[in-house]
């Protein structure tokens, strides 16, 4: 049976105008692909593969270089938060606010919480320095976090 639903298979089709090659959709499609799953299977892999008319071990390998998909085994949470270790969050706190958060879900960096809710990680830089520290909430930045307003972020989850 299919892991990737046919209108999963008709968001990667429409991927293809859009670049110079099938090859060059595969992350597009691994980021369909995760956003619907949550992760993306060995199997999700392999239909990817077919799709974009490469060996799975294409895919697989781009998966894997870019720590930013999650394997069946480590399924991303209903939420991604991401805490900015870039130098400008680092010296406003940056460093403390992700620790501060991890020890609130019971997590290390790249792990979900018990409840399946959230995935806390870190990012190099989100690009919001002048909000430092900042964290990524999906796809929602917040600025100036602090100690108070990270334990509300995560209430709110």
């Amino acid at each position: 049976m299919a892991v990737l639903s046919e209108e999963l298979r008709d968001q990667i089709r429409a991927q293809f105008p859009k670049y110079p090659n099938k090859q060059a959709v595969v992350l597009p499609a691994l980021h369909l692909v995760q956003d619907v799953h949550r992760s993306v299977s060995i199997e999700a892999v392999r239909e990817i593969a077919e799709l974009l008319e490469l060996h799975p071990s294409e895919v697989h390998d781009a998966m894997s270089f870019y720590q930013f998909f999650k394997d069946e085994k480590h399924p991303l949470g209903k939420h991604r938060v991401w805490v900015c270790r870039s130098i400008s969050c680092m010296l406003r706190g940056g460093e403390e606010l992700l620790q501060h958060m991890c020890e609130r879900l019971h997590v290390h960096p790249g792990q979900t919480s018990a409840d399946g809710k959230i995935t806390m990680e870190f990012a190099e830089c989100l690009g919001a320095c002048e909000g430092a520290p900042c964290v990524l909430v999906d796809d929602e930045a917040h600025m100036n976090i602090t100690h108070e307003k990270a334990d509300e972020l995560l209430r709110s989850l």
